[in-house]
């Protein structure tokens, strides 16, 4: 933990939390800095003036970090103040004026959900049985770079580079050749069918029209890469979700609704099924991951019991045992973390006051956001360790929160503005604290992976939220008074989808407009999922959550795994190692490639540069040569780890 490692960090925390901002505010997803920040830190400390060890580089890496989780938790909430329309009244008008509330919802979201990860590190880091794709892949581009007398770093940087190369010609502010991914929509072919009734009598014939909206997967090294390290069981259960919704829901409720498309407004079938899937099967998904977290809780109730017990326990011979505890087992004292959490109770309270203009409804407020971040905090956490942060179904947690605190806040008579506020401000607060929480669990297991000190991590990262809590708005901000002409933040050039589906929701519940029955449906899939055996009911709600073009390509790196492992089933058990040791390199490099690139294209778009090159046979003919990029990701993690080489 030393000043260069530290400094470095926060300064990376600043790049990467400026660009992530523009990123999710623009098309709703943000880029983990894990990766690009390791492979940073490992290329600056190899020069000989600033040379350092890889535990600085670990440091380096869990401070950058904060950057793009603090700012996920940001865009995912605070412009919902802006979007709220109640009876022609705004909560916030602007951003600029309100900059002090949004800092100190960023500062408290994030120092809790710090503290919230310390106490389930443990069950979490240690003993889940999680793959943590993400997190093997810091741990193998650090290894990487310190064997620098066998191959691998030629395999990591190859496939860095690689994986960039194929970012470039994909993204459309890059040199773009390749269509990210194509869609359309299979229509049915027309069907009458004759109702009729309890005595079957005939009622009426209705015709039905309907099809399947289709997409293919992204070409996506990064989402590839995902897929493979988790492999071919897990990414085939995220599919599964993705083919529920995509190829059955969405299908059968177009079919049985022929006037929607009428109703809306637009005669294109494809728009109805992006609507159906955006309003009704998503709040089933948030319905069915309300059950899978609660399953996972219960799956986890005796390690979370174990590290929850150490709260509590008081004896001299215990507070000796901590003292002497290996290294990388040495957290932040329990006493210290639940004192601190208690401490951050009181401005948590006041925030709500100064929404609600109530003592009670501020208290309830309060014990709503800390029951509910600690529990959804250890969803995510046990989530990142599944897929990743960058697939951590952040604005899926952020809704449970916000629908219970909606429903308490109904309960105890708080509407109208005053209403809407509290539940936003719950779920600012709880999305920020799932945000960081997630991503510090998986900087944690890295460095348990490397032998890091988790104290020293630890304080690092309380750091860094602080100073960058305070940052944050001004990039934010920035681009909400940049883009004015086009309606700001929640206008055309910047949507900020997840903040307006927050402010609908809100907005919706507080005023008797949610479809509950959604939910229901949902908590009834999950329930029917988890009395069938399914393996994992939560995956399978993150892939119905997901747009098909992502879940089908992390499916596609857990089959070119099965491909793989076919392959290689015949070998010693050494040759198998070696295999599964280069594959996980080469994926690990396209994750980090794909992250980097993108991360370096929004700031280039950033100093007003659209893209770098544009290409008129994009449209007609990408698709078709996007093809190619898929053979050339699968050449390299076929047929580079099973050569002899």
């Amino acid at each position: 933990m030393t000043v260069k490692a530290v400094s470095l960090g926060i300064f990376l925390a600043f790049v990467f939390g400026s660009a992530n901002a523009y990123l999710g505010m623009k098309a709703g997803q943000t880029v983990a800095a894990t990766i690009p920040a390791a492979v940073i830190a490992m290329a600056l400390f190899r020069i000989p003036a600033f040379r350092g060890g890889i535990l600085e580089q670990n440091i380096t890496r869990t401070a950058a970090s904060v950057g793009e989780a603090l700012v996920a938790g940001a865009i995912f909430t605070i412009p919902a103040f802006m979007m709220v329309d109640i009876g022609g009244q705004r909560l916030w008008t602007d951003l600029r004026s309100h900059y002090w509330e949004a800092t100190l919802i960023l500062l408290v979201g994030g120092l809790i959900g710090v503290f919230f990860i310390i106490l389930l590190r443990r069950p979490l880091c240690v003993d889940a049985p999680l793959p943590w794709p993400e997190s093997v892949a810091s741990y193998e581009i650090v290894k990487s770079g310190e064997a620098s007398a066998t191959k691998a770093p030629r395999y990591i940087f190859g496939a860095l580079g690689f994986g960039g190369l194929i970012d470039i010609l994909t993204d459309d502010k890059g040199a773009q050749i390749f269509r990210q991914y194509s869609e359309g929509f299979l229509k049915f072919p027309r069907s009458v069918i004759q109702h009729f009734d309890i005595d079957k009598k005939p009622i009426g014939d209705v015709t039905h029209f309907g099809g399947i909206p289709w997409s293919t997967p992204s070409l996506s090294p990064a989402l590839i890469g995902i897929g493979y390290i988790i492999g071919p069981e897990l990414s085939s259960i995220n599919v599964a979700g993705g083919i529920i919704a995509w190829w059955i829901l969405i299908p059968l409720l177009l079919f049985f609704d022929p006037d929607l498309p009428r109703r809306i407004g637009s005669n294109d079938p494809a728009v109805a099924a992006n609507t159906v899937w955006f309003n009704v099967v998503r709040p089933i998904a948030v319905g069915t991951m309300l059950v899978g977290a609660a399953s996972t809780m219960f799956s986890m109730r005796e390690s979370l019991w174990s590290s929850l017990r150490g709260i509590f326990t008081a004896s001299t011979a215990a507070a000796h045992e901590a003292k002497t505890a290996d290294p990388t087992e040495r957290d932040i004292p329990p006493r210290w973390v639940v004192l601190c959490t208690a401490l951050l109770l009181i401005p948590i309270t006041g925030i709500y006051y100064y929404f609600t203009h109530g003592i009670v409804s501020a208290m309830v407020a309060a014990v709503i956001m800390t029951v509910t971040g600690f529990l959804l905090s250890a969803v995510g956490g046990y989530l990142v360790g599944l897929v990743g942060s960058s697939n951590q179904p952040l604005s899926g947690l952020t809704l449970a929160a916000l629908i219970i605190a909606a429903l308490v806040m109904l309960t105890i008579g708080v509407t109208g503005l005053s209403g809407v506020a509290a539940v936003l401000g719950v779920a600012a607060v709880v999305c920020v604290a799932c945000s960081v929480s997630g991503s510090l669990i998986q900087d944690l297991k890295a460095g348990h992976l490397l032998g890091g000190t988790p104290w020293k991590m630890e304080i690092v990262e309380i750091i860094s939220v602080i100073l960058l809590a305070f940052f944050l708005m001004g990039p934010i901000i920035a681009l909400h008074q940049a883009n004015l002409a086009t309606g700001g933040i929640g206008g055309r050039a910047l949507p900020a989808p997840q903040a307006g589906l927050m402010a609908q929701l809100a907005k919706g519940i507080v005023g008797g407009q949610m479809a509950w029955g959604l939910l229901g449906i949902g908590a009834a899939f999950g329930i029917a999922l988890l009395l069938c055996g399914a393996r994992s009911p939560m995956l399978i709600a993150v892939g119905m959550y997901l747009p098909f073009d992502t879940s089908s390509a992390i499916f596609i790196g857990g089959l070119i795994k099965w491909i793989l492992n076919r392959i290689s089933a015949r070998r010693g058990a050494e040759e198998k190692l070696i295999v599964e040791e280069k594959g996980t390199l080469l994926a690990s490099g396209l994750i980090a490639g794909e992250a980097i690139v993108g991360i370096l294209l929004a700031v280039v778009f950033l100093t007003g540069i659209p893209s770098i090159v544009t290409f008129s046979f994009v449209p007609a003919w990408g698709g078709w040569l996007s093809l190619l990029g898929f053979a050339a990701i699968a050449y390299v993690l076929i047929r580079i780890p099973a050569s002899a080489d």
